[in-house]
């Protein structure tokens, strides 16, 4: 599985990734697609259509950040990345430990793209 470092060093990946994709839109775009409204900006036509995106996976002892492949047959993780302790903190004090998979948001998107573009 990739790190931080690895999706530094990979300029396609980088460009792919979509900033604003949450894991709710994913499953609504990719997984419900024949049934979507189409005037959104994205239009999912096949399987081949794919979207890169950050989110925050909860289930496990503390939180971490996954980089996800989707497409309308599978979602993979491409990559495994740990939040600075600070962060972490401030994400379990604000959200507690509520279980499941979330959008990169606020101080950690921003730490994500200080890392990754700056």
């Amino acid at each position: 599985m990739m790190g931080l470092d690895d999706i530094k060093n990979n300029m396609a990946l980088l460009n792919a990734i979509d900033w604003d994709m949450t894991p709710e839109e994913a499953v609504r775009l990719y997984l419900e697609w024949g049934n979507n409204w189409a005037g959104g900006n994205y239009v999912i036509r096949s399987k081949d259509d794919t979207a890169h995106y950050f989110v925050v996976n909860t289930w496990g002892k503390s939180p971490i950040i996954y980089l996800i492949q989707r497409n309308s047959e599978d979602a993979k993780e491409l990559a495994q990345i740990e939040m600075p302790e600070e962060l972490k903190k401030r994400y379990i004090e604000a959200n507690g430990n509520i279980k499941g998979v979330f959008a990169i948001e606020g101080k950690i998107k921003e730490w994500l793209k200080k890392n990754l573009i700056q």
